[in-house]
């Protein structure tokens, strides 16, 4: 069975997580919990997930988008947001080195935040460097949706929740978000918060 997922108001999402070394990654115990992250993203299921949310303040993130992901989700809007399927990966100690100017504003949720999702703009490319699961370090660009799920993983490392950089008149339940603005080009979703 899945840890449970620590919910907005735990402190230990508000807390910046502590860096790993080298020699403590490849232990049972950072094993063991970077599988059982990976249990709980996909069983939620998720794109992302970090250490924090199963209230262990380290500097973990796990990403995965599977293509599975992807069918309910029409080619326009897979196109709007540069989404493509991402393989399983692991981010120990992950900084984000460079992001582009250029931003791109979505809808973002949290499974930490259950229920919720705001705006959020984010760069559309970051170059990340980090330790992988077996602590050699790594380096690489992500664009589009991914760098967006990394950048959203990163914050959870340092305290911050989507909810900080949201634009705040675009919270909404997911099922209002379904309801009202599902499909619908975010420059009109931008144009009606106004």
């Amino acid at each position: 069975m899945p840890p449970l997922i620590v919910q907005a108001g735990d402190p230990v999402l508000r807390q910046r997580a502590r860096p790993l070394a080298p020699n403590e990654i490849r232990s049972h115990e950072i094993q063991n919990l970077i599988e059982a992250m990976r249990e709980a993203m996909r069983a939620a299921p998720g794109v992302g997930f970090a250490a924090p949310q199963i209230g262990r303040s380290m500097q973990i993130v796990v990403i995965e988008d599977r293509a599975e992901y992807h069918k309910e989700i029409t080619p326009e809007v897979l196109s709007e947001r540069e989404r493509k399927p991402v393989p399983f990966q692991v981010l120990i100690n992950p900084t984000i080195a460079t992001r582009s100017d250029d931003q791109k504003t979505f809808f973002e949720g949290c499974l930490s935040v259950a229920g919720f999702c705001g705006l959020v703009s984010r760069s559309r490319i970051v170059r990340v460097e980090c330790l992988d699961q077996n602590g050699v370090a790594q380096s690489f660009t992500a664009e589009g949706w991914h760098a967006r799920i990394v950048q959203h993983e990163v914050d959870h490392l340092q305290g911050t929740l989507y909810i900080d950089r949201m634009l705040t008149r675009s919270f909404t339940t997911l099922e209002n978000l379904t309801q009202h603005w599902k499909g619908v080009p975010i420059q009109s979703v931008l144009d009606q918060l106004k």
